[in-house]
């Protein structure tokens, strides 16, 4: 059982890994990985001296950060809230609910973006017009990019994102929750002071883990929401690697720039996890 696993792992995780040396390298198309002549930092130098390096570089961060910021508790809560619902047949109800936005594939979301926020017919801005006020183009709005994705994003994710924290809820010995409805506390401090401190290492290590994808905001959402227009807030490193990199052919250019990525969000998650061992001693090795 273990041994098919590992294949896999090694076949296709550990053995790609080798295809990293193109980013230090000189690499045509039809040539092979290997045949490119090596040209030492030279792509990674021609990102950061790049006029956009530090757009593209600040959008990923601040796109990533606000995710964080808003999605990350929102499950907890969502969890927390749905725990306290007495009703088995009506949680069930709520959660399948919250779970269906997940399955929407990212072509259909931003398409649902697109017709909600439309300055013509969309929802939205009807809404604003009947109540007397000007209707705003949310599609090329740079200062609304972030919102829309951000916000949609959380919608998207939210419900399904809970399951790991109401299974870590239900595990949760009932004879806690019991000592302390005899000792007369609130549902409010039974949360504070008994599910949150007993869900704590899952949601640490999940946290370290989104730590992790700091630098990989998901090119294909803003790569169908964004234009021109907004490219001041909207473009992102995946982004400006398939302009600079894939449409241009310079593959060693993208390998570059994701190997970059890739050690950064190494770095996040290893000082991640050496401040959570010291502070918590939970962490993910």
């Amino acid at each position: 059982m273990f041994l098919p696993i590992m294949a896999y792992y090694i076949i296709f995780h550990y053995i790609p890994m080798t295809g990293a040396i193109i980013a230090f390298k000189k690499v045509q198309p039809g040539h092979g990985i290997y045949a490119g002549q090596w040209v030492g930092l030279k792509w990674f130098i021609q990102f950061f001296s790049s006029p956009f390096a530090a757009r593209t570089i600040r959008n990923t961060v601040f796109i990533s950060l606000y995710s964080i910021l808003f999605g990350f508790p929102l499950p907890i809560l969502f969890a927390v809230c749905i725990m306290q619902i007495d009703s088995g047949k009506f949680r069930r109800i709520v959660q399948t609910v919250s779970y269906l936005p997940h399955f929407i594939s990212t072509v259909v979301l931003v398409g649902m973006i697109t017709n909600m926020f439309s300055i013509n017919h969309g929802i939205v801005n009807d809404l604003i017009a009947a109540m007397g006020g000007e209707r705003i183009n949310f599609l090329i709005n740079p200062r609304w990019f972030r919102t829309l994705y951000v916000g949609s994003g959380v919608w998207q994710s939210f419900g399904f994102n809970s399951i790991i924290y109401i299974a870590a809820i239900t595990g949760i010995d009932p004879t806690l929750y019991e000592a302390g409805k005899i000792d007369g506390i609130t549902k409010f401090k039974e949360v504070v002071y008994i599910t949150i401190p007993m869900i704590s290492q899952t949601i640490v290590m999940l946290f370290i883990m989104q730590l992790g994808r700091i630098m990989s905001v998901g090119f294909e959402k803003v790569f169908l929401m964004y234009s021109t227009a907004v490219y001041e807030t909207a473009d992102v490193i995946s982004t400006y690697v398939y302009r600079k990199g894939i449409e241009s052919n310079n593959y060693s250019f993208g390998a570059a720039v994701g190997l970059f990525n890739s050690v950064i969000n190494f770095a996040f998650v290893f000082v991640a996890n050496q401040i959570s061992r010291r502070l918590t001693d939970s962490s993910l090795w």
